[in-house]
C-alpha cells in the first residue's frame, strides 16, 4: 500500500498521458510489482520511468515495445495495454523492477542501487517462485548480479531458485533492438518452458 508521499494515481487518470506538473511528482512514486502464484515468467524491468510511474503501470511510455513485442512472441493471446497489466498472472506472467525508483534515464541510478535492487530480487524470486526471471536489460543484469560478461539469451545462474534469461531492454531508446527482434527473444524464452 502507498504511504502518504508515494500516492497511488486516481483511477480517472491511469490511461490518460500524465501532466507536466504529474510527471515531476513521480519521482515520489513506486510502482507496484504484478504477481501472482505459479508464474512461469517473472519479467523484471530495469526502473520505472517517469511516465510509467505517473500512470502506475508497468513498461506505459509510448514506444517502449514490451507490450507489442509480448504479444508478438505468444505469451498473450492479444495485445494488452499496460493499463491492462493486472491480467498478466492469468497467462502465469509477473512483472517487476530491479530497481524501484522512477527516472527519466536509467543512466540516473547508481551502482548501490543496482546491487541492492539485484539483493531485493533474489528475496522476491525465493518468496514468489516463479520458474523464470527474465531482466529485460543486459546492463541493468550485468549491474545487479555482478556478471560483467552476461548476454542476452539464457544464463547458466539460477537466481533465487528460478531459471534467468536476459532480454534486450524494450525502452524506445534502445536502438539496438527493433520490435521484431525483441520478440524473437521473447519467443525463444516461452518455447523453452515446453
Amino acid at each position: 500500500m502507498p504511504s502518504q508521499e508515494q500516492e497511488s494515481i486516481p483511477p480517472a487518470r491511469a490511461t490518460a498521458r500524465p501532466t507536466r506538473a504529474e510527471l515531476e511528482a513521480a519521482g515520489d512514486t513506486t510502482i507496484e510489482d504484478v504477481l501472482g502464484p505459479s508464474l512461469d515468467v517473472l519479467f523484471c524491468g530495469i526502473n520505472p520511468g517517469l511516465y510509467s510511474a505517473a500512470t502506475g503501470h508497468h513498461f506505459a511510455r509510448p514506444g517502449n515495445r514490451f507490450w507489442p513485442a509480448l504479444y508478438r512472441s505468444g505469451f498473450t493471446p492479444r495485445l494488452l495495454s499496460p493499463a491492462e497489466q493486472d491480467l498478466l498472472p492469468s497467462y502465469g506472467l509477473g512483472i517487476t523492477n530491479v530497481v524501484r525508483r522512477p527516472s527519466a534515464q536509467a543512466a540516473e541510478l547508481s551502482a548501490e542501487e543496482f546491487r541492492a535492487g539485484g539483493e531485493r530480487l533474489v528475496r522476491l524470486v525465493a518468496e514468489v517462485g516463479p520458474k523464470v526471471l527474465a531482466v529485460a536489460g543486459v546492463t541493468a543484469y550485468r549491474q545487479a548480479f555482478g556478471v560483467p560478461k552476461a548476454m542476452i539469451g539464457p544464463q547458466e545462474s539460477r537466481i533465487g531458485g528460478a531459471a534467468v534469461w536476459v532480454l534486450p531492454n524494450p525502452s524506445g531508446l534502445n536502438a539496438h533492438w527493433t520490435l521484431d527482434g525483441i520478440a524473437e527473444e521473447m519467443r525463444r524464452l516461452r518455447e523453452s518452458l515446453v
